[in-house]
């Protein structure tokens, strides 16, 4: 059988799983004559019809794939491989040494996450006379699955499947990240080559160093987060005074500095940071609370990994702080409200929608002692995002909160590129023979990106695929594969603010409205117009 990627050979087939016109949820799949491979098994974050799909059956059969590639250890790009192997897959996960070692720790902590918040909703599931529902995975599950990682260095050739090989190079995005070539067809004559950006790191990260790739390639899929995004071109120290102001301007005899921050990574940034200001007194010593359990774990790995890290003994004496304190247990978390003097929360997740963050912000957010510091990308329809969109109200964990915290944002210890640095590293990729597929973007970056990229001298057409298209990559131009399936999601409703958004701004709007009314005939009149409306329904 000829191989594909060969001259006469079957095109190479590649499928938009996840992360098509979406941030998250990064899922593709490359399809031969002789094999079909996964790069990155993702899980949906954001609005809920974004996160139902997580439940839902794979659109492929887990059993039917030979092996994935992992770009890096985030959960929007490994969380669903403990339900990918729970359906059926036994191959090999390939990915680097340091990514194979974050996953230890943050797929079985997001099988607990799972575990934890489907045991809260069964048990108000009950009092409303609902049915239970199941965890996408349990901690066990998600154990099991690290025995199919096999970890590979960043620059050396990896066979995947039949007719499929990698390499890895560092993306300068997350410790252990790679965005990963791919190249598909037989030794004896011109393979196919493809590479998969992954996410992308911006310039002067803190403890990555530039990201790499090769050039001269058939086919790119590349991140767009920020592609509408030109952010000031400053230097780590520069970046440490800004924060620097914040946290001054922080500061209440009685207050809170609460920062959202994903435990992996930017956790981490922000504390050396942080102790770098503070030994150099520009800063007092504020108590600072890492209330995150996976955080303490990841923070294990950075410290072992230390030495493979840009400012890796910084890191190690930020780590070992006496003002730093790491909670483990809910009692610890709970205890950290009892303290009056002014205090520093990291705590997870980064976009607000789960983890120990929110019980901080409830207690916090209606006081205007308190500050929360949004330090990385907020998707469209979280809790995080409707924050930085300076509502006045929300709701979180069924109650409604008043929001007069001042609500900051500082993007400049995110992990991606903005739009120039993306534009740069796609220009350094050329000469590119086929297509740009741009893909973890919402609509309007990956437009902007888009408009960037065709401003390029030479530039390569560029695709913008939707959720479960497909196309065939021949030595040409991408060609689009008819749908074979329903939609999982409709194009205009990924990476926009969904029902449930939409239903939990009503009930504040209705709540303000019957708080405005003049008299209790006023509110029985708005009532009853809202019954009406219900019943004509």
């Amino acid at each position: 059988m000829t191989k594909p990627g060969d001259a006469d050979g079957q095109p190479v087939r590649l499928y938009f799983y996840g992360a098509a016109r979406t941030v998250t949820g990064s899922c593709f799949a490359l399809e031969t004559a002789t094999a079909r491979v996964l790069v990155d098994c993702g899980m949906f974050q954001g609005p809920r019809t974004e996160r139902e799909l997580n439940y839902r059956p794979f659109p492929f059969m887990p059993s039917a794939i030979d092996a994935v590639i992992l770009t890096h250890a985030h959960i929007d790009h490994s969380g669903l491989l403990p339900k990918l192997v729970k359906d059926g897959f036994g191959g090999s996960i390939f990915a680097t040494q340091a990514t194979v070692d974050l996953c230890s720790v943050m797929l079985p902590d997001s099988g607990h996450i799972q575990e934890t918040e489907v045991r809260q909703l069964n048990k108000r599931n009950a009092r409303r006379g609902l049915s239970e529902v199941e965890p996408i995975y349990d901690a066990e599950q998600a154990t099991a699955t690290l025995t199919q990682f096999k970890p590979v260095p960043y620059g050396a050739w990896s066979s995947i499947a039949d007719g499929i090989r990698a390499r890895f190079w560092n993306a300068g995005h997350l410790l252990g990240s790679a965005s990963v070539e791919v190249e598909i067809g037989e030794a004896s004559s011109k393979p196919i080559r493809i590479l998969f950006s992954g996410d992308i790191g911006p310039g002067h990260k803190l403890l990555q160093p530039e990201p790499q790739a090769p050039s001269d390639l058939d086919y790119v899929i590349c991140e767009s987060t920020y592609g509408d995004t030109d952010r000031q071109d400053i230097s780590p120290a520069q970046r440490s005074q800004l924060l620097r102001d914040e946290v001054q301007a922080a500061m209440r005899s009685t207050g809170a500095l609460l920062i959202p921050s994903f435990a992996v990574e930017r956790t981490q940034e922000l504390l050396v940071d942080l102790i770098d200001l503070m030994d150099r007194s520009e800063i007092p010593t504020i108590p600072i609370f890492v209330d995150s359990p996976l955080a303490t774990k990841a923070s294990g790995i950075f410290e072992t990994h230390a030495g493979e890290i840009e400012n890796g003994a910084a890191l190690k004496r930020a780590l070992h702080a006496r003002n730093v304190h790491f909670t483990e247990s809910v009692e610890q978390s709970k205890a950290i409200s009892l303290i009056r003097n002014f205090y520093i929360v990291i705590a997870g997740s980064g976009m607000c929608d789960a983890g120990r963050i929110r019980y901080h912000l409830k207690d916090w957010l209606w006081r205007e002692q308190a500050t929360v510091l949004l330090v990385g990308f907020q998707a469209q329809g979280t809790l995080g995002r409707i924050l930085q969109d300076g509502a006045s109200r929300v709701r979180m964990m069924g109650e409604e909160v008043a929001v007069r915290a001042r609500i900051r944002s500082l993007d400049l210890y995110s992990g991606h590129a903005d739009g120039p640095e993306l534009a740069a590293w796609v220009a350094a990729r050329k000469p590119v023979a086929g297509n740009i597929f741009l893909t973890h973007g919402e609509q309007e970056p990956i437009e902007k990106l888009k408009d960037r990229l065709g401003a390029l001298p030479g530039a390569a057409p560029v695709l913008i695929p939707n959720l479960d298209e497909a196309f065939d990559l021949t030595r040409g131009r991408a060609q689009p594969v008819a749908r074979r399936s329903p939609e999982r999601m409709a194009p205009e409703s990924a990476g926009h603010l969904d029902w449930d958004n939409e239903l939990s701004k009503l009930i504040i709007d209705i709540n303000d409205a019957v708080a405005r009314a003049a008299n209790e005939r006023s509110r029985n009149v708005i009532i009853r117009r809202l019954q009406r409306a219900l019943k004509q329904e």
